[in-house]
């Protein structure tokens, strides 16, 4: 922190109104404070300190008010930049003149409107803080008057400046994020961020315009619809990051790096630490506009946006940093933004041609599934907050394989080749089927029933291929949840091609636990030498067993009912059990059939 003399002596000279004074003051704060990023808020110089700083923040919105030299006008928004680090020292910056005059300055208030655009409740919440009416009427009508500086006579350096002022008083609080909303801010924006192509524009203010575009949609539900519907931000922002990727289009929805075209993708040479910066905060803002696709229906021309995009999406994931973390936080918003996409424009990453060095399918380029497939394997191993970092490409793939037979196909001859390993149980193992199939008993719910999904697609959703490469007992889960604990096959709609067995299989066939799904070695029959009626006793004794369990709430019995589901069975069925034996005294005409009667 700045000590007390030296924020009471800034004052004193901003206060002459001295552009000279005011200059050398605001640069002497600003080498001072510029790394400074923590306060402590404890003792009694801080708060001294916080009303002087509110002062400061005050005159230099007074200061950029005015005409003033180039230098002093960076400077002011530097210190502006400064202050607004704090989220106890933004009430200056709070009103709707203050905001409109750091918009005017980054170059994005021509669209403010008087009025706001997006109901009651925000402009309530900004005058019930500030109680500035007139004051907002006065600024909103100057940002409307004010005209966007152009990229040929604005001081970018002052643009980046505003920009980041902005940034920070989102970030830390509601009534300016209302305010930002009220202003039509995003407006502004979308103007500069359809001038992509533009050379003219730096890197920090391309930048920066991005991340408030993503403050913005993440905060704010209502700029978040209206970027994406009235200002047509899908293709707005797909042509920013196809600029940004300096992309070329050799075939419909088929992409290329411009002056690289017979580059194979694998050969591209890594994106740089600029372009990621700006395709990384693109994607974000994307993820932000779509999130409810998968939700509703798309006409035509959305779906064809979608599949343009997608297209751009594929090229991202064949793409590559200088570095092995970047390249993951950038594949990461790639499958994010993926999943979010409407299922049938998925087939945009199967339609480039195979090339030389591609992986090919029954002739079908599969080099982005087997990028999805290795992502997420890769998620798996490091086994670290798995609901976070898998599920989404795993989402991605169950959903790709449901709708795509070849997409499916491909990934069964990966994760579930023909069953050799019959000895070891199915999660016994270092193979894709053996990790997944461990996570199916993971204790994240959405975890385990995410892989058992992606292994059921897999299996065409049928139940005896589905218990076969994961044993009953890892599959009861998923197939009690669906009603198909007595076997059969869900409502997928799949070709009928034969499930393969190998020779290993088929030898040990007769062998192989169905719980475990592993041979398991003779054991011996515990009832052997027993009388029917020492069976009987002993079955008896059970029921009994369970009875006291279940009137002592220390387990909950179940039984599966006809529907396939389990049902909990009360006292009343134990007790009808125990007076209705389940083992007649007198011979039997026929053995049980477990797979036709209820179980407990």
């Amino acid at each position: 922190m700045a000590k007390k003399m030296d924020l009471k002596g800034i004052i004193e000279q901003m206060e002459t109104g001295e552009q000279d004074a005011a200059l050398a003051a605001l640069q002497s704060y600003n080498r001072e404070m510029d790394h400074c990023f923590t306060f402590s808020k404890e003792d009694e110089q801080y708060r001294e300190e916080e009303k002087l700083q509110k002062i400061l923040g005050e005159l230099v919105l007074s200061f950029l008010n005015r005409e003033l030299q180039p230098s002093c006008q960076l400077a002011c928004l530097e210190t502006v930049r400064i202050l607004t680090r704090d989220k106890d020292c933004l009430d200056p910056f709070l009103s709707r003149s203050a905001m409109s005059t750091l918009a005017r300055h980054a170059g994005i208030a021509a669209f403010s409107a008087a009025t706001p655009a997006h109901g009651q409740p925000g402009e309530g919440q900004v005058e019930g803080e500030g109680g500035e009416g007139e004051e907002a009427t006065e600024g909103s009508s100057e940002g409307m008057e004010e005209a966007s500086p152009s990229s040929e006579n604005a001081d970018q350096e002052v643009i980046a400046e505003a920009l980041k002022s902005i940034c920070n008083i989102l970030l830390h609080n509601q009534t300016g994020q209302v305010l930002a909303a009220d202003l039509q801010l995003i407006k502004g924006v979308a103007e500069r961020l359809k001038q992509c192509h533009d050379p003219i524009w730096k890197h920090e203010v391309r930048f920066f315009d991005l991340r408030l575009t993503f403050l913005l949609t993440a905060l704010r539900v209502d700029v978040r619809a209206q970027l994406a519907q009235e200002l047509h931000g899908i293709s707005l922002l797909g042509n920013h990051l196809e600029a940004t990727l300096g992309l070329s289009w050799p075939d419909t929805l088929e992409t290329a790096r411009a002056g690289l075209e017979d580059v194979p993708p694998g050969q591209l040479p890594p994106l740089s630490r600029q372009q990621m910066e700006l395709a990384m905060e693109i994607l974000k803002i994307l993820f932000n506009i779509t999130f409810d696709t998968t939700k509703r229906k798309v006409d035509e021309e959305e779906a064809a946006g979608y599949r343009h995009l997608g297209a751009i999406l594929r090229h991202c994931l064949m793409s590559h940093a200088d570095g092995e973390e970047r390249t993951e936080e950038f594949h990461s918003h790639t499958v994010h933004l993926l999943g979010n996409l409407p299922l049938p424009c998925l087939d945009v990453l199967l339609m480039p041609k195979v090339q030389q060095g591609s992986i090919e399918y029954m002739g079908v380029n599969m080099d982005a599934v087997n990028m999805l497939l290795e992502y997420m394997e890769k998620r798996l191993d490091g086994g670290h907050k798995l609901k976070e970092t898998l599920l989404p490409s795993l989402n991605l793939l169950t959903e790709s394989a449901r709708i795509h037979r070849e997409t499916r196909k491909f990934l069964r001859s990966k994760v579930l080749p023909p069953l050799r390993d019959v000895k070891n149980k199915p999660e016994v193992g270092n193979s894709l089927r053996n990790k997944l199939v461990r996570i199916m008993t993971h204790i994240d719910t959405d975890v385990k029933d995410c892989a058992a999904e992606f292994l059921f697609v897999l299996c065409k959703e049928s139940v005896s291929r589905f218990v076969k490469y994961t044993g009953y007992g890892n599959a009861a889960g998923l197939l009690a949840a669906r009603g198909l604990l007595r076997g059969g096959r869900d409502s997928g709609i799949y070709s009928e091609d034969e499930d393969s067995e190998t020779e290993e299989y088929r030898e040990a066939k007769a062998h192989i636990n169905p719980i475990t799904g592993a041979v398991q070695e003779e054991q011996p029959d515990p009832m052997e030498g027993m009388t029917e009626e020492q069976k009987d006793i002993e079955a008896m004794k059970l029921v009994q067993m369970f009875d006291r369990l279940s009137r002592t709430n220390l387990i909950q019995p179940m039984q599966l009912g006809m529907d396939g589901k389990m049902r909990e069975i009360t006292p009343e069925d134990l007790h009808k059990l125990t007076h209705n034996p389940l083992f007649p005294s007198e011979p039997r005409q026929e053995p049980v059939n477990s797979d036709s009667e209820d179980e407990a």
